[in-house]
Parts: C-alpha cells; structure tokens; sequence
C-alpha cells in the first residue's frame, strides 16, 4: 500500500450544526453537552490547523492513538488539565484556562479586583 498524504475532509460545522438543531431531540442533548462538543471542536481544529493524524499527535503525547480518540470524542471522559498541555504542545499550542462572569451577573464578581500583591510584581 502506497503511503498516503494526510488530507481531511472537508466539513462545515456551522452548517451542519444549524440543520441539526432543528430537531429537538438533537438540540436538547446538544445543549446538555455543549461545553464538552466546543472543547472537542477546539481540539480538532488545533489538530487539522497542525496537518497532525491522531497517530502522530498520540506519537508526540506518549501515547495511543485510541487514547487520543477519546480524548477527541464527546462521552464521559473528562482529561486532566495536564493531558489537555500534552495535547496542545503536541499540535503547537497552549492551553488558557480563563473564568469569565456568568451573562446577567454584575462586574464587580470574578475578576474585578485587584489581583494579590504577589501577581503584580
């Protein structure tokens, strides 16, 4: 078998997404597990940005191929914080982990005040 050149296939999310959620089945489960699908789409857009295959992102990470399936995968996973920095240098990015005031709530919540001394030098 000839070695073959990574290439994905091409698919519009958006697209995609906006007919399914007509169904209200599909968007009520969606809407339990939004987070989980923007984290996966995160991941697997840092992955076809990179031009990686799963074996080489797993190569990289120390680790299968089957673990980074599931790692991309929607389920009841959850990765560690660490799994997710091992993921993100093996395709060339970083992780930013950032707590925002939930919509509706005052801006005098997180983030408001001043940070500890020991941050401002």
């Amino acid at each position: 078998m000839a070695d073959s050149e990574y290439r994905p296939v091409a698919h519009d999310h958006d697209k995609f997404l906006a007919r399914a959620m007509k169904r209200k089945s599909f968007a009520d489960a969606y809407g339990e597990s939004a987070k989980d699908y923007e984290l996966v789409r995160e991941l697997l857009t840092a992955r076809a940005k990179a031009g990686l295959t799963q074996e080489q992102v797993a190569e990289s990470m120390g680790t299968t191929k089957s673990a980074v399936s599931r790692l991309e995968a929607v389920g009841k996973h959850s990765p560690s914080v660490s799994t997710l920095e091992k993921y993100a240098k093996a395709v060339g990015c970083e992780v930013a982990i950032r707590l925002v005031p939930a919509s509706g709530r005052s801006s005098a919540g997180v983030g408001a005040s001043k940070p500890p001394a020991a941050f401002l030098d």
